[in-house]
């Protein structure tokens, strides 16, 4: 009978690991550094013996864990192979084999951002829905789709990529994708502080912004002060990210938006301004669609990842 299984979270920094139960909830989790030199060789490894020191510390029979969830930051094909994943230095790996061979154990891959939307369906702001978008609202816009309950990875596992969506003509700047005009540009926490900086450059009105460092914190602490100049940013920014996935409810008709990452701890605010440009362009048929916070935080790619072995 099957009692446990692990999720494991690959960053570029740290590998988060949890240890759960078949119900999904987690009995202990650590953190464990990602090795990433010579071309990430030692993350597998190094992922292996955390999960076999657990299993010997904890007593564990091997008979009795389901298997092993992970979750990396590129994409991840259906045959559980990584095609790249820059941050781990990683070219072509074939991470479900690899790891099963390390390990002894079932093992199941996916995209981090669609890994952690999983996560945020099964016990956080998307609990309750089998139809979800999960944006992350970080450094860049991660995007994850659940459809009745199943990850869309898409043909080369790609599916998901909200924050490469083309949602500006006008821009000269390059994304660090190499396109130019993507979500990611200017709803992200780097893309706040671009649109802030640009309209601080363009105007003399004044603003609490031109007195400390800008960031997406002190933009939206400046909205809720009531600064004119913050509130005209965080507008461009809800156009931009309402408009967008306006588009992708004509594709996928979620039940409901999850919005986490770094920039959701400002709030339900940062859904008013997103919801504003959402309904008014998005197809009738989805205009009711929800929007809620991400709940999980650094635990949803960890969830995420127990769920993909669980079923």
């Amino acid at each position: 009978m099957k009692e446990y299984c692990f999720g494991i979270d690959i960053g570029g920094t740290t590998v988060k690991c949890g240890l759960f139960n078949v119900k999904g909830d987690i009995l202990e989790k650590w953190e464990i550094p990602t090795r990433t030199e010579n071309n990430g060789v030692n993350i597998l490894p190094d992922v292996a013996a955390t999960i076999d020191a657990k299993i010997q510390e904890k007593g564990i029979a091997r008979d009795t864990i389901a298997g092993v969830g992970v979750g990396i930051p590129g994409p991840v094909n259906e045959e559980g192979a990584v095609i790249c994943a820059v941050n781990l230095h990683w070219g072509y790996v074939e991470l479900e084999k690899e790891l099963e061979k390390l390990t002894g154990l079932t093992v199941k891959a996916g995209n981090d951002a669609n890994v952690a939307a999983l996560g945020e369906m099964w016990k956080g702001g998307g609990a309750g829905y089998h139809n979800v978008v999960m944006v992350t609202l970080g450094t860049g816009v991660g995007g994850g789709i659940i459809v009745n309950g199943k990850i869309v990875t898409g043909t080369h596992g790609a599916g998901g990529e909200i924050g490469h969506v083309h949602v500006e003509d006008d821009e000269h700047e390059s994304c660090n994708c190499g396109n130019q005009g993507c979500l990611e540009q200017y709803a992200s926490a780097t893309g706040i502080v671009r649109l802030a900086n640009r309209m601080l450059a363009a105007t003399d009105k004044p603003s609490v912004l031109r007195n400390e460092e800008v960031t997406a914190k002190s933009v939206f602490d400046a909205v809720k002060a009531g600064d004119e100049l913050a509130m005209e940013v965080a507008e461009k920014f809800g156009k931009y990210l309402g408009t967008a996935l306006a588009v992708v409810a004509g594709v996928v008709d979620p039940e409901v938006y999850v919005i986490g990452g770094g920039v959701s701890k400002a709030g339900k605010i940062i859904l008013d301004y997103i919801e504003k440009y959402y309904k008014k362009y998005v197809f009738q048929g989805s205009r009711d669609c929800a929007f809620a916070l991400a709940e999980l935080g650094n635990d949803a790619g960890i969830c995420g990842a127990a769920k993909l072995v669980l079923g």
